[in-house]
């Protein structure tokens, strides 16, 4: 077997030494085309599925030599794709599922999780800034106590927990507000800015609506709200992010918002909403349209299946995958934010695909009621 890959190619290392949103979309790309087929070779070498996989295609191919595939998300349902030895595997993420559908396994050295979160601390510490906030988690806190929850959700609350302090959970165990707990948390740090987390449809069904059907308010004006995870179940509801925000705004006074797009299957590059209302790629990630006739490129403004592409799975073939969301490029270097490389929007799940958002998947396991 070959040497393994160092941890950090070149390419990577010089992302890393800058801000996440700095090159050019053209410079960023001279990095990530070379550093990415420098990751496909490696994953060739020590993944025997993978392998298979690129040999079928190169077959299926034989016109395109030198072309990197992408994976379908769905795979890592189905094959055990991980390209370290058994003994190297620190942590498994599994991805959120509906009861009885196979979840995704995502197989993580050390090396590869302490990439990942160093990745996600430069890329959240440019929406958030460097200093810790006081955070309320709109989520109770069982689920990263129990092991058998500790899935996407589970991880997505302890990565983001490296941003704040004297972290306090809004839920009890029944899902219900801790009105006293949210009160003195309110009343402590009612002089600064506050951080919420929380996955979408927790947000909307368990503090926004909630709020709103207790005939209550909170003031949190200086408060950030991140969130993350599926829309599909909000919606059906005929909820969408400006109307989100809205009711937010009404039900807390909170006026910032930061939604973003990522999975489990690429944890570390996630895909944040700036102050413009669009998701962007970060320099050490990208994303492309495809046209789901003949998997072409789409142009800016078109509409096909989003792929994402990262330079941080070195443990498993994640480096580029199709998802299961339609979506379109907006523009590339053009934000009015100033963050530099491309902006994308999210229209939704494919048709029949299975729910596997953190919010959607809690949604439907709850009943999903309004």
């Amino acid at each position: 077997m070959s040497e393994q890959l160092p941890i950090t190619s070149a390419a990577l290392n010089q992302l890393l030494e800058q801000p996440p949103y700095a090159l050019p979309q053209v410079q960023k790309n001279a990095l990530l085309d070379p550093a990415l087929r420098e990751l496909t070779e490696h994953h060739r070498q020590h993944c025997l599925p993978y392998r298979n996989i690129l040999a079928a295609y190169a077959d299926q191919n034989p016109t395109a030599p030198g072309r990197l595939p992408f994976l379908p998300v769905r795979l890592f349902k189905q094959l055990q794709l991980c390209s370290v030895p058994e003994a190297e595997v620190f942590k498994v993420l599994t991805s959120s599922g509906t009861t009885g559908q196979v979840p995704s396994r995502i197989y993580l050295d050390r090396a590869t999780a302490q990439l990942q979160t160093r990745v996600l601390v430069k890329i959240m510490q440019d929406f958030l800034g460097k200093a810790r906030l006081p955070m309320l988690i709109v989520d109770h806190p069982g689920v990263i106590k129990d092991r058998s929850s500790f899935s996407a959700r589970g991880a997505g609350i302890l990565g983001m927990q490296t941003f704040g302090h004297a972290q306090t959970y809004l839920l009890d165990d029944d899902y219900r507000i801790n009105f006293p707990a949210l009160e003195e948390f309110a009343e402590k740090f009612a002089g600064g800015p506050i951080l919420l987390f929380g996955f979408t449809f927790m947000v909307w069904q368990y503090l926004i609506r909630a709020l709103e059907e207790a005939g209550r308010q909170i003031t949190l004006p200086s408060g950030i709200l991140v969130h993350s995870g599926g829309w599909k179940k909000l919606q059906d509801q005929a909820v969408d992010n400006q109307s989100f925000k809205q009711r937010l705004r009404q039900a807390t006074g909170i006026g910032r918002v930061h939604n973003f797009y990522g999975m489990v299957e690429q944890v570390g590059s996630v895909f944040v909403e700036c102050e413009a209302g669009v998701l962007h790629a970060p320099g050490f990630a990208d994303v492309l349209i495809r046209d789901p006739f003949d998997w072409s490129e789409c142009p800016i403004g078109a509409d096909g299946l989003i792929e994402v592409v990262s330079l941080l799975p070195r443990s498993y073939p994640g480096q580029r995958l199709l998802t299961e969301d339609r979506g379109r490029l907006l523009g590339e270097d053009d934000c009015p934010c100033g963050r530099k490389g491309r902006t994308f929007a999210v229209h939704g799940r494919l048709p029949k695909a299975e729910l596997r958002g953190c919010s959607d998947t809690h949604a439907q396991q709850q009943g999903g009621a309004a």
